[in-house]
């Protein structure tokens, strides 16, 4: 496929925001709750938080930790640091005290923007974190705290005389990256400007769009949503987290067009009863992202809800936004995460070395290039080399294209399970198991295996009203799977842990499977 080319700004992150306060001043940028805030009320508060942050003595390039769930004072913590030339640092709300304490330390945050529910937690670790010297709080402070509202009341709403340049660090996500140490990720202004302007382009938003997030705005899933609303002029409805009955009243009541789930969402919205296709009907599309979906989920969803169901991809590293199943055309691959966004170049490599190019059709690791792609990991020179070679991203993605580019996820290159001289994708025998009528959940890990090496091991989770075996199951995936792949153990249990953006959470499954063992 002939690779895309789109004009990108030559502007620092935040000054997205500026434009749009310019184009659509009196037009709703947030909706949350019973609050409705414009563009020019967004840009005027960011602008009051960069004055607050230069007048506490904050230095160019200081991180400003966020900790809280979604509300608009998280935007305006991201937006007004990234426009005193400071860099935020995006934090799991879920954290707990150690958590946090690393992440805190590891980046090095002078000041933290923290929710007053989870105050408390901060202050079991102040004592702990030398470099922070300021703690923001989004609602009632306590001890040496302060109000962000009421630090913000009494500056200017105009922007400060502050130049920062587009290749200036402008975010510190963290990630597990490609070998399972959680690392700052490094993004420019440059790399998320080109990445929002690579999904608006992409997802063809407007002004006339709205746009639920209850995806939570710590993750770049967030972030990336947070900037094609801003790009484009779209109204955020934005959720503290989700909540199906909710979510369905605000997608009826505000007429969203545009809704970013991962698959647990996509397993609610497929078998959750009751729910009338009439109420989705201002859907354009609903997009799954962030975890690997299995093809009769996406079939289901979209049967019921009569919507259509698109996958994209890409990772923390890449600010998010790599693939993507192009809207006009109306017929895509089953399964596909879809084709480079405009000006990236994806290839499929040979999986031990990364070396060697792989044709069409074969597996292997998924290498990225393109102008969202990251600068490195937080003071981790081996890993960044490791993940950055010749100005490619290896992704630690398992994958395949075909003849037209379209690109198919297997798994992750850490998850793949070795049985014998044979590499087995957790993520096909997930969707297998879920294509069971009796099947609500399910996740797959590697087993220790004295003879082969590694073994499927399975967890299940059944539906309510429905019953089957372990024997069953084994039995159902068999008959469609090599021998060599067929699950060797599996266990019926309650939930399946997971994180909020919809990642299996093997380490937990396998640190209970040693336990039993």
């Amino acid at each position: 496929m002939p690779e895309r080319h789109l004009d990108y700004p030559d502007v620092p992150f935040h000054e997205l925001l500026a434009r749009a306060a310019e184009r659509w001043a009196d037009s709703r940028a947030i909706v949350f709750r019973d609050r409705q805030i414009t563009f020019a009320g967004l840009d005027a508060a960011a602008n009051q938080l960069a004055r607050a942050w230069v007048a506490l003595g904050l230095e160019r390039g200081e991180r400003v930790a966020l900790y809280s769930p979604n509300c608009p004072e998280y935007e305006i913590g991201f937006f007004g640091s990234t426009r005193a030339a400071l860099v935020p640092s995006p934090l799991n709300p879920s954290y707990k005290e150690r958590e946090v304490r690393y992440q805190l330390n590891e980046a090095g945050a002078a000041a933290i923007v923290v929710h007053e529910s989870l105050l408390p937690v901060i202050e079991t670790v102040r004592d702990d974190v030398p470099a922070l010297r300021h703690v923001v709080v989004i609602g009632e402070p306590a001890g040496d705290a302060v109000s962000l509202e009421e630090m913000i009341a009494g500056q200017s709403p105009t922007p400060p005389r502050i130049t920062v340049r587009p290749d200036e660090l402008s975010a510190l996500p963290f990630s597990s990256g490609t070998t399972g140490t959680s690392k700052g990720v490094m993004l420019t202004g440059r790399n998320l400007v080109c990445n929002a302007t690579q999904y608006v382009d992409a997802i063809q938003s407007t002004p006339d769009d709205v746009i639920l997030i209850f995806l939570p705005l710590y993750h770049i899933y967030g972030v990336a949503l947070m900037a094609v609303a801003v790009t484009s002029g779209a109204v955020q409805i934005l959720m503290e987290r989700f909540e199906l009955a909710e979510m369905v009243r605000l997608i009826t009541e505000e007429h969203v067009t545009q809704l970013y789930v991962v698959p647990p969402v996509m397993l609610a919205l497929a078998n959750a009863p009751d729910l009338e296709p009439a109420r989705f009907a201002s859907l354009r599309y609903i997009q799954c992202a962030a975890a690997p979906l299995a093809p009769d989920v996406a079939r289901r969803v979209a049967e019921r809800l009569q919507v259509r169901v698109i996958q994209a991809y890409g990772m923390t590293e890449a600010s998010p936004m790599t693939h993507i199943v192009p809207l006009e055309e109306a017929a895509f691959p089953v399964g596909s995460v879809g084709r480079v966004a405009a000006d990236t170049q994806s290839r499929i490599v040979e999986i031990e070395t990364g070396t060697r190019n792989l044709p069409p059709g074969e597996v292997g690791e998924v290498v990225i290039r393109g102008p969202q792609v990251m600068q490195g990991y937080w003071n981790a020179p081996e890993e960044t080399a490791n993940a950055l070679r010749d100005g490619w991203l290896y992704s630690g993605d398992i994958g395949m294209e075909d003849e037209d580019g379209n690109l198919f996820i297997v798994d992750r290159k850490k998850e793949m399970i070795k049985f014998k001289a044979f590499s087995i994708a957790p993520a096909e025998l997930e969707g297998i198991l879920l294509e069971h009528p009796a099947v609500l959940d399910c996740a797959v890990i590697a087993q220790p295996d004295a003879e082969a090496g590694e073994v499927p091991r399975a967890y299940v989770v059944l539906r309510p009203d429905q019953e089957a075996t372990s024997d069953e199951l084994r039995a159902f995936v068999a008959e469609r799977v090599a021998g060599y792949k067929q699950i060797r153990a599996l266990e019926i249990v309650a939930t399946i842990p997971r994180t909020p953006s919809g990642k299996i959470l093997r380490r937990v499954l396998k640190e209970q499977a040693r336990a039993v063992v």
